[in-house]
């Protein structure tokens, strides 16, 4: 840890204070300047498509569609975006003046925080680092970004990606053991702002720390997201969706469905169903399917193993130590205090809750508030109307789960124990800028009531501004 330390002290730390003189000397980087450092980001993306390719499917056995759809064209979009509106998003815009201001105008200018430290988990390893990255950038900041050496060969290409961008000094690639690199960056530099994406024990620390000099924090966090499905559901659309959303990726997704709460008079159909979708979509021996992942390293594996001990298996969980396989598993919930009923999941496990009324389904979400989502499947709008508003929730769908995150219009992000803060499309802009108040005061009328003595105008002043 001390020679890591030195190591960054010597390589990097005079790179980050280059970085910090070179967002006080002004002026801020023009729309130009940031679209051709994106357009820069871009090539050097797809110029790396095939590596990135291989990375994925080393890392989590990723296969090509999967990849792209979820991580390098999710991440193309993003730049796509903030190609295309970036002057539009730089603008000043114009807001409302109070009376007691006339003749004057009113405006808020965006400006970038400055040096901010990005750091990304290992589940989307490439997209939860490059669509914030991508965000900072169009705000015009300087961005360190952090990768997880728990997927090292995307963590390789990834630095590939960046040495080739040509003529860029805005990015700085740190990379190595995420204990180590993130508490030497933030205790020997003040960032402007961090941005961190994983588990909330994790966060926490960051905030700590991050606490100690006063630096603003997202927090893109987890926890135990549910998902209810009413009586009046359709099952078998209900079922594929599920199914997609909580298996995609061995399930190793922060939005996921952690356990499916499911009306009495469905948990039979549902169940018969999910297991139909899961034979359909990955076959009868999962193991042999090219759609399906694998759990990123064997600690995360013999975790999840471990749950099975505990639990009534309904269908599923085979499990292969040396391929780091675990089938799509459904478990029978006996004991709302069960450790799988504790921790966020985070794999191929989804465990089946029986409930009769809105209140007993009630109870048991109540027992981890605030989940990053909240999934409801129900054919009546006051239904979903009266769920959506009771729950909660950093973010959630209506007859669907995990499709959220893939609309730039909509912030994601948690509150409480799931996360501070939002980003995504032009959120990720917002997030990464502080918008600057500023008053224009016009020289050509100038009232003598606002100046002293004041005496006798209390009158006209209530007028003015009651």
């Amino acid at each position: 840890m001390l020679y890591f330390v030195t190591m960054i002290q010597h390589q990097i730390f005079d790179q980050l204070g280059t970085m910090k003189a070179g967002m006080l000397s002004g002026p801020f980087t023009t729309s130009e300047q940031r679209i051709d450092l994106l357009k820069k980001i871009k090539t050097a993306i797809l110029n790396h498509e095939e590596p990135l390719f291989k990375a994925l499917y080393q890392d989590l056995r990723k296969g090509r569609e999967e990849a792209w759809v979820t991580e390098i064209g999710m991440t193309i979009a993003e730049i796509d975006q903030a190609i295309r509106k970036l002057e539009k998003w730089m603008r000043p815009k114009r807001v409302s003046t109070n009376l007691l201001n006339f003749p004057s105008s009113s405006y808020l200018y965006p400006e970038p925080l400055g040096v901010v430290l990005i750091i990304a988990p290992w589940n989307y390893p490439f997209m939860l680092l490059m669509a914030p990255m991508v965000g900072a950038i169009a705000a015009g900041n300087k961005v360190v970004i952090e990768p997880s050496e728990n997927a090292p060969a995307t963590e390789q290409v990834i630095g590939d990606i960046i040495d080739s961008i040509p003529d860029q000094k805005d990015i700085l690639y740190v990379k190595g053991n995420g204990a180590e690199v993130v508490p030497a960056l933030m205790n020997g530099f003040r960032f402007d702002h961090v941005f961190f994406t994983g588990g909330t024990l994790v966060g926490k620390k960051i905030y700590e720390m991050a606490a100690r000099q006063l630096i603003p924090v997202t927090l893109e966090l987890g926890g135990k997201s549910p998902c209810v499905v009413e009586e009046d559901a359709n099952c078998k659309v209900a079922a594929r969706r599920i199914t997609l959303g909580k298996f995609s990726n061995a399930g190793q997704i922060c939005i996921a469905p952690d356990y499916l709460l499911v009306h009495q008079s469905k948990r039979e159909e549902m169940v018969q169903e999910i297991i139909a979708c899961i034979k359909s979509f990955y076959g009868e021996k999962a193991d042999l399917s090219k759609e399906y992942c694998r759990i990123i390293n064997r600690n995360q594996f013999l975790r999840l193993k471990g749950y099975l001990h505990y639990e009534e298996i309904i269908y599923g969980g085979h499990t292969n130590e040396a391929d780091l396989f675990i089938e799509p598993t459904l478990v029978a919930i006996k004991d709302l205090d069960s450790r799988i009923m504790e921790e966020e999941i985070f794999g191929p496990i989804l465990p089946v809750i029986s409930f009769r009324t809105k209140e007993e389904a009630l109870s048991v979400i109540q027992r981890h508030p605030n989940p990053l989502a909240f999934y409801v499947f129900t054919g009546n709008k006051q239904k979903e109307e009266d769920w959506i508003r009771t729950v909660p929730a950093g973010t959630g769908c209506v007859n669907n789960v995990t499709w959220q995150f893939t609309n730039p219009a909509l912030p994601f992000g948690g509150r409480g124990n799931s996360g501070i803060g939002a980003a995504h499309g032009k959120h990720s802009f917002d997030r990464f800028t502080h918008y600057k108040s500023v008053l224009k005061t016009p020289t050509w009328f100038d009232p003598l009531m606002k100046y002293p003595p004041l005496s006798g105008k209390l009158n006209l002043f209530k007028k003015i501004i009651g």
